[in-house]
């Protein structure tokens, strides 16, 4: 017997036959003895909706009021869903945030859980009751509905199971599983039956869509197993898990990719010591996150700085610096949002040497020019021009021997 929490998402919850299908999903794992927590997201495209109809309503809205809007979908797949468990003859209620209470941070919008205060959750548990917990919300510390940001189901889900010492926290989803590359892209892309949570946290940062970067994060910190799998395929899926639980490692786990950048070239800036302060300090006060950064060779004391910065705020990031031109003195600025970023994870790659080589040779040897590398211990990325994505992928998935056996 073993206390689990799961997690659906809204394609697994987009209408009322597949709540329904949830609900048999769930009553197996009570059938089986288990103490069963269920965390839920809205039906798919809800909350797309209710920030439209929030936006609509108000341009500068109330963030609080916001809030009170947008997790107002979780709450009705919470409702269905103890009633669909219900109909089949399992004890089932539903949990709101602030009824728990999962305490948060005031930031209204992306909000941090702070505590999850478990006590009378855990006695409706013991007494063989399904809890099913909206995701998404807490309540902060004036009393007031918060939400975690999107995808943040995944966190509540996680740190729910954090809380309650869960053997395992179970995230459903339209895939089953993670794989070494996007199968989309490459045909050949296999299922991990494991990946280490560093790993996991790293394809998640670099573009992977499967988890939420926060919920790997936290799972990384509290040592909880998560496994990624199905709602539509009754099939084991992929278990995230510390290091010392796979026995061997492969030099490279996974190839991601990521669509959302943008090259920023600051040409014909002065090399002299406060200059990088003097670009990334205003870009910072606008909130615009930078990434990867090169600068060349200088020349006659002038250099070009080159850096990536989110594809959503490239505009915003060009016009912040061209405000500064007349301070920073640069000769002109290139932008380019027809880049992706390539990534080779894995932690095999700290005691392995050479990992950067063949992924730079195998590049050559498809004729495609690296404009920007960035490394960390078990990271290798590179920025390329959009149109070789594809090609990209599959010629390094190939180097690495991660396809698929026939």
């Amino acid at each position: 017997m073993a206390r689990l929490v799961q997690k659906f998402g809204g394609t697994s919850l987009a209408d009322i036959e597949k709540i329904k299908r949830v609900a048999l999903r769930v009553a197996r794992e009570v059938a089986r003895g288990h103490d069963v927590a269920v965390v839920v997201s809205a039906m798919a495209g809800a909350t797309d909706r209710l920030v439209g109809w929030t936006r609509e309503t108000s341009r500068l809205h109330d963030a609080r009021e916001y809030d009170v809007v947008v997790s107002s979908g979780e709450q009705v797949t919470a409702g269905l869903l103890a009633l669909a468990l219900q109909n089949v003859g399992v004890d089932a209620r539903s949990w709101l945030g602030w009824q728990i209470p999962i305490r948060t941070d005031d930031v209204h919008g992306k909000a941090r859980i702070r505590s999850i205060e478990i006590a009378e959750l855990k006695r409706h548990l013991s007494l063989g009751q399904v809890a099913v917990v909206a995701g998404f919300q807490g309540i902060g510390p004036d009393g007031q509905v918060t939400t975690l940001g999107r995808g943040g189901s995944d966190t509540s889900a996680v740190a729910l199971a954090a809380a309650l010492k869960a053997e395992r926290c179970d995230i459903f989803t339209d895939v089953d599983g993670v794989y070494t590359s996007d199968p989309r892209i490459v045909a050949r892309a296999r299922k991990l039956d494991k990946i280490t949570y560093e790993e996991m946290l790293e394809m998640a940062s670099q573009g992977a869509k499967v988890l939420q970067t926060r919920s790997v994060e936290m799972a990384m910190n509290h040592r909880v197993r998560v496994q990624v799998l199905s709602s539509f395929v009754d099939a084991p899926g992929t278990l995230v898990v510390d290091e010392d639980e796979i026995v061997e490692q492969q030099v490279v786990s996974g190839i991601a990719y990521s669509r959302d950048e943008a090259k920023i070239t600051v040409q014909k800036v002065a090399d002299r010591p406060g200059v990088a302060a003097a670009i990334f300090g205003p870009l910072a006060a606008s909130a615009i996150n930078v990434d990867m950064i090169v600068q060349n060779v200088s020349e006659d004391g002038l250099a070009d700085l080159t850096f990536t910065v989110a594809r959503a705020d490239l505009d915003r990031a060009v016009a912040v610096l061209e405000e500064k031109r007349a301070t920073l003195g640069f000769a002109a600025l290139k932008p380019d949002s027809n880049v992706v970023k390539i990534s080779v994870i894995g932690v095999g790659m700290r005691s392995h040497a050479g990992v950067a080589q063949q992924m730079f040779q195998t590049l050559s040897e498809k004729g495609i020019n690296i404009q920007v590398i960035s490394t960390s211990e078990i990271k290798v990325s590179v920025l390329i021009a959009a149109e070789y994505t594809e090609l990209a992928l599959r010629a390094l998935h190939t180097a690495y021997g991660l396809d698929a056996k026939e």
